[in-house]
C-alpha cells in the first residue's frame, strides 16, 4: 500500500505522543513493505536526510504559533499528498478533521485518529476550544474511519454524536532496563531514589498538583520533572517558583536518557486529564515502572489493577499514594512486574500495526 501520515510535527519524534506514534507507526509498515510518507513541519525536522528508517520524509512550510501550526502545515499537506500516488492518508489530530474531505473528493481513503479531547486543553482560547469541538463533530462526518486509542475515547463519540468509532490502541516497546548512566550521574540520582515526572507542562497535565503533593511529602528522595513546552512560560515559571529543594526541572530529555530515568525510577508520576491512551504513562509502566496516575477515566483504563490512583486533581490523595509507596517499597515492586505484563499483552507496537494495516486493506477493498 500507499501510505501518508498527515497531522504531526514529522519524524525523528522529538516532542510528543502523536510524533512517536507517527515513527513507530511508519517505520513497521515500512518494514512490511509498504511506501509510506510522512509530512513534516519545517521548523521541527533538523535532519538532512529525506529518508528515516525506510520512511520518505516530505517537509513542507508551516507558520510557528500555537494555533495556526498544525492547521496550516496540514493544510499545505494535503494538497501536496493528493498529487501523489498515496491510496490512505492517515490523519492525527481532530482539528485536521475538515481537510480529509479533500483526499476522499480525490478518490483517497481517509483515517482520523482524534487521540483525545483536545478542546478540554486550557491552553486555548475560546475561539480555539470551538474549532475544536466543531472539528470533533467533523470528524465524525467527513473521513472514511475514525479511530480512537481508548475505550473512554470511543465511549465519549458514541454517546455525544452516536458514532461508532475503530478502537485501535496506543503502543508501547517493553524496555529492556537501562543501568544507572551519565544522565543519571549528572543529576545525582541513585537508583529508584527518585521519584519521576515526564510530561509537557501546560496545566491540565498538573505538574502544580503534583507539586503541591510533594512538598507536603516526608524524606528527602528527589522528584524529577522531565519536559518543556513552548507556550506555557509563565506557566513554567511558576512551577519552579517552588522552594522545595528536592524537586528539580531538568527539561526536555528523549531517547535513552528518557529511557534511563524511566527504568531506575522509584514510582512515576502520571498527572495528565486530557487525552486518551497517554504514550509517556505506556513508556513508563513499558520500562518496568510502578506508576501513580491522575484518576480519570482514561488513566485508570490504561493501569486497571497494575498501578495506583488517585482522585482527580487532588493533591492530598496524591500526597497519601506517594507516602503509601514510601511506606510500603514491597508494593512498588509487584507494581512494576504488573504494569511490564500488562503493557505486553494488551499495548504492544506489534498488534497496534497489524490491526492498522488490516483497517486499511479493508478501506482498500471496498
Amino acid at each position: 500500500m500507499k501510505i501518508a501520515i498527515i497531522g504531526t510535527r514529522g519524524i525523528p519524534a522529538n516532542y510528543g505522543g502523536f510524533e512517536t506514534f507517527a515513527e513507530e507507526m511508519s517505520v513497521r509498515l515500512a518494514q512490511r513493505g509498504h511506501e509510506v510518507t510522512v509530512y513534516c513541519r519545517s521548523n521541527n525536522i533538523k535532519i538532512k536526510e529525506r529518508v528515516y528508517r525506510g520512511v520518505r520524509l516530505v517537509v513542507l512550510p508551516t507558520i510557528s504559533n500555537k494555533y495556526l501550526d498544525t492547521v496550516i502545515h496540514t493544510f499545505i499537506a494535503t494538497l501536496h499528498m493528493i498529487f501523489t500516488p498515496v491510496q490512505v492518508a492517515y490523519f492525527c489530530n481532530p482539528i485536521n478533521a475538515a481537510f480529509t474531505i479533500i483526499p476522499r473528493i480525490c478518490g483517497k481513503k481517509t483515517i482520523i485518529n482524534v487521540d483525545g479531547l483536545e478542546w478540554r486543553r486550557t491552553k486555548w482560547n475560546v475561539l480555539a476550544r470551538t474549532a475544536h469541538k466543531a472539528s470533533e463533530y467533523l470528524a465524525t462526518a467527513l473521513p472514511d474511519v475514525i479511530v480512537t486509542d481508548s475505550h473512554a475515547v470511543q465511549d465519549y463519540y458514541r454517546k455525544k454524536f452516536n458514532k461508532t468509532t475503530e478502537y485501535i490502541s496506543y503502543g508501547a516497546d517493553i524496555k529492556v532496563r537501562v543501568p544507572p548512566g551519565p544522565v543519571m550521574e549528572g543529576f545525582g540520582l541513585k537508583e529508584r531514589g527518585y521519584l519521576l515526572y515526564v510530561s509537557r507542562l501546560e496545566p491540565e497535565n498538573n505538574a502544580h498538583i503534583l507539586i503541591k503533593a510533594y512538598e507536603k511529602t516526608k524524606g528527602d528522595m528527589p522528584l524529577v520533572i522531565v519536559g518543556d513546552a513552548p507556550y506555557n512560560k509563565k506557566y513554567i515559571n511558576e512551577l519552579k517558583s517552588t522552594r522545595d529543594s528536592r524537586i528539580r526541572f531538568v527539561g526536555s530529555i528523549y531517547g535513552e536518557g528518557c529511557s534511563e530515568l524511566m527504568s531506575n525510577a522509584f514510582a512515576y508520576i502520571h498527572g495528565n486529564q486530557v487525552g486518551g491512551t497517554n504514550p509517556a504513562l505506556l513508556q513508563a509502566m513499558a520500562s518496568g515502572n510502578c506508576v501513580i496516575v491522575n484518576g480519570v477515566d482514561f488513566n485508570k483504563e490504561v493501569i486497571d489493577d497494575c498501578g495506583l490512583w488517585f482522585k482527580p486533581n487532588d493533591p492530598e490523595d496524591l500526597k497519601n499514594k506517594i507516602e503509601y509507596l514510601f511506606d510500603n517499597p514491597q508494593e512498588a515492586e509487584r507494581y512494576r512486574k504488573a504494569a511490564v505484563e500488562r503493557v505486553s499483552i494488551y499495548y504492544n507496537w506489534d498488534a497496534v500495526v497489524d490491526k492498522t494495516e488490516e483497517l486499511m486493506k479493508r478501506l482498500l477493498s471496498c
